[in-house]
Parts: C-alpha cells; structure tokens; sequence
C-alpha cells in the first residue's frame, strides 16, 4: 500500500534518511562503515550515537522540567566523546570531518547495525 506524502513516515524518509547524492542508502552507510572498523570504535559508535540521539528529546523536555537540560547537555557531550575516543583508537578523523552530511549517515549506520546490516 502506497503511503501519502502527509505521512510522517514518508516525510522521515524523505527528509532524515536521503542525504543529498548520487548515492544510495547502502553507499553511504558502506562509506560509513569503512571509517568504523576498529571495534572499540564500533562499541563507542554503538554507545555514542544513541546517547547523542536521547539527548534531544531530553533537552526538549527541559522546557517543561528545567533542569532536565543539564542532563541532556550530559548526554550529548558523552555521547560525542564516545565518538571521538572511537575514532582515536581506528586512526581516523570522523567522515564528518571531510562532508558533513555524514553526521546524519551515522544515525542510519547504528539503525542498520543494531538490525545487523552494517
């Protein structure tokens, strides 16, 4: 069944998970993944990415509960050095470091690594 162009799902698809390029999905997330083969820089990615990710709808939070936004802050800057610390072991500066629409490719790497496609 087709789904309409108002359907958050498609507009998630559309907007979050197609980066603009020639490449496909698969391509980027391989690129991606060629940049993360050290496994202490899998496990820091594997940690990293969804702390990172949990810290946003925290921060949104802390509008009702302001003190949340020191835990989202937390979050986020531990996430980040998970990152950083994966990527000092495999000898490589992050991907984002050369094209910044890598920072969203990341988020479909962990989704298809957890899913056991990466």
């Amino acid at each position: 069944m087709a789904r309409s162009p108002d359907d958050p799902i498609v507009f998630f698809r559309a907007i979050i998970l197609r980066v603009p390029s020639g490449r496909s999905n698969e391509q980027w997330i391989s690129q991606y993944g060629s940049s993360h083969r050290h496994p202490v820089n899998r496990v820091c990615h594997t940690l990293g990415i969804p702390t990172i990710l949990l810290s946003g709808p925290i921060f949104i939070a802390s509008i009702f509960f302001h003190r949340l936004w020191l835990y989202a802050l937390a979050l986020f800057l531990i996430g980040w050095v998970f990152q950083f610390i994966g990527h000092a072991f495999e000898g490589k500066p992050p991907e984002f470091f050369h094209d910044w629409r890598f920072l969203f490719v990341g988020v479909r790497w962990w989704w298809a690594k957890i899913h056991g496609k990466a």
